[in-house]
């Protein structure tokens, strides 16, 4: 599992991108990660440095995961995309814009090159509010019922969720912001527009050849953890201190996992993805069949010091997940 460090600012950290490390400043303290960026790093470094990698492999058949994890405020949504802008060559626009326009440029030119191939794309939106699943492109305009399932193979899926077949970009950049409209969000001190759950939007690539050698369907998610948060810091009460609550109980559970996952001491023992929704579902991005990134977004300011640590903590254990990830074929 790699690791990149997104840094929004400098004033508690110290950063040196060659030698891949971060320092906690005032504790003289060194995290090491497989990529750090700096304030001035774009969003297009980010891009080729950390995704491209990850796009060759889905496209030859591999599942893919980015989780985008950190405070609240620091720079998750930005860096994903899940903003919804449609213009390309925006130096701003975010990871999930960017792949989509390459996965299908790359289909074009392998349509071009490989009659014989037959490409299908099909995206899926989905949300976990408060431990409840929720399909965030349904067209009942009700809460669909999803259940999590594991094949005989102990490949994760879900069942009950709308997956829309799409044709090109702009199809898929459309299915994002309509899912992204129907996601939860509320205001905390924090945040005027705060994610108040976490959202996975995937996307799964079929390939189908003359041949017979067929792709059975690589999976690519990109999640969108909710941030994390203190309540006394965001004020939270009534259903925004609730929401926090959950939020922090699924982060809790995630690092539970990475921790059991990360440490070799701990290898043989059970590994609590069952503890929530959100590790149940990201059960084989987390020591399974997926090439798996984390970037942990923090903030620059003095005051998110202790927020800003448990990051770099949570991230830096990340680190030594190893994934073990097989081609997807039939």
């Amino acid at each position: 599992m790699e690791l990149a460090a997104r840094n929004g600012g400098s004033e508690v950290l110290s950063l040196d991108q060659h030698r891949r490390i971060v320092t906690v400043v005032s504790e003289a303290r060194n995290f090491s990660y497989d990529y750090v960026f700096s304030p001035e790093s774009t969003q297009v470094e980010v891009y080729e440095e950390l995704v491209l990698p990850l796009l060759d492999k889905f496209f030859d058949g591999y599942n893919a995961t980015i989780l985008a994890y950190g405070q609240t405020s620091s720079g998750k949504t930005h860096t994903m995309g899940t903003g919804c802008a449609h213009d390309y060559d925006n130096d701003a626009v975010g990871i999930i814009p960017r792949a989509i326009h390459e996965l299908f440029e790359r289909i074009y030119h392998a349509q071009q090159s490989r009659s014989s191939t037959r490409y299908q794309v099909r995206v899926s939106f989905l949300e976990i509010y408060n431990e409840e699943l929720i399909d965030l492109l349904s067209e009942s305009g009700t809460r669909t019922h999803v259940q999590i399932r594991e094949d005989a193979r102990g490949n994760i899926y879900w069942s009950g969720v709308r997956e829309v077949l799409v044709n090109s970009t702009d199809d898929v950049m459309r299915q994002l912001e309509i899912g992204s409209q129907h996601r939860q969000v509320g205001q905390t001190d924090m945040n005027e527009k705060s994610s108040r759950s976490h959202a996975i939007f995937s996307v799964t690539l079929r390939q189908d050849r003359n041949a017979g050698d067929a792709n059975g369907g690589a999976k690519f998610h990109f999640v969108d953890l909710a941030g994390s948060e203190r309540l006394k810091r965001t004020n939270a009460s009534g259903d925004r201190a609730k929401e926090g609550i959950s939020i922090n109980a699924g982060l809790s559970a995630l690092g539970n996992v990475i921790s059991a996952l990360g440490d070799p001491s701990k290898k043989a023992t059970h590994i609590p993805y069952r503890d929530s929704k959100l590790t149940r579902l990201l059960q084989d991005s987390l020591g399974g069949n997926s090439q798996t990134l984390m970037i942990a977004c923090v903030s620059p300011a003095g005051s998110n010091m202790a927020e800003t640590i448990n990051t770099l903590k949570y991230a830096n254990r990340a680190r030594n997940i190893k994934n073990v990830a097989s081609k997807n074929e039939e």
